[in-house]
């Protein structure tokens, strides 16, 4: 039993500590694809604290979820997150880098969720693109990070997150195989349908 209650505890207690999670307006795109796709297996790389594992379940019904996060500390965190929230019979989750992790999978995905480290996107692409079925479709959120990546932004700190980003929408829009929309909502987020 989905319980509403602590799944907006967890988010409160994300927000208080600037834990980053899905904004609201992505959330509602992704709902609307979720509730059209109906989608049964979803691979997330990026954890957190389980808030966006639990909103996959919550929209995408008897969806089974496999995410993966590095920080098991922020691990931990989710798979007590989860299971006050009730949906830990459907959420797997993996600790480790997912750059190790994901060649280690197989089998088929419906849909793809992209929200970790900026400069493996690419990585995590081309994994992505291997375990999803045709048809399936693979978000990335952050993809327009806080605008830098369509301005002519170059400061030294985020110069290699916006450079991979940078590279990750020209893969996912040049690529035959993909057909690519990118949405201003949040920090961006591409929608990209795979055939293969």
């Amino acid at each position: 039993m989905f319980n509403e209650k602590e799944f907006e505890i967890v988010k409160e207690r994300a927000l208080e500590n600037h834990v980053p999670i899905i904004m609201d307006d992505t959330l509602e795109v992704i709902r609307e694809i979720l509730e059209k796709e109906n989608p049964k297996r979803i691979l997330e790389i990026g954890t957190a604290v389980g808030y966006s594992a639990s909103c996959f379940v919550k929209y995408a019904k008897d969806a089974i979820v496999d995410t993966i996060e590095l920080d098991e500390v922020r691990a931990q965190e989710a798979i007590e997150n989860v299971k006050k929230i009730g949906v830990d019979n459907n959420i797997n989750i993996m600790v480790g880098n997912a750059v190790d992790i994901l060649p280690t999978l197989n089998g088929e995905y419906d849909l793809v969720f992209i929200d970790a480290a900026k400069s493996k996107y690419s990585i995590f692409l081309s994994e992505g693109i291997r375990l999803i079925r045709n048809g399936g479709i693979i978000l990335a959120d952050n993809v327009l990070y806080k605008g830098y990546v369509m301005s002519d932004y170059n400061k030294h700190k985020q110069r290699t997150a916006v450079r991979h980003l940078r590279e990750y929408i020209k893969e996912v829009t040049e690529n035959p195989n993909l057909e690519t929309e990118i949405l201003e909502v949040g920090d961006g987020l591409a929608i990209t349908r795979v055939s293969k």
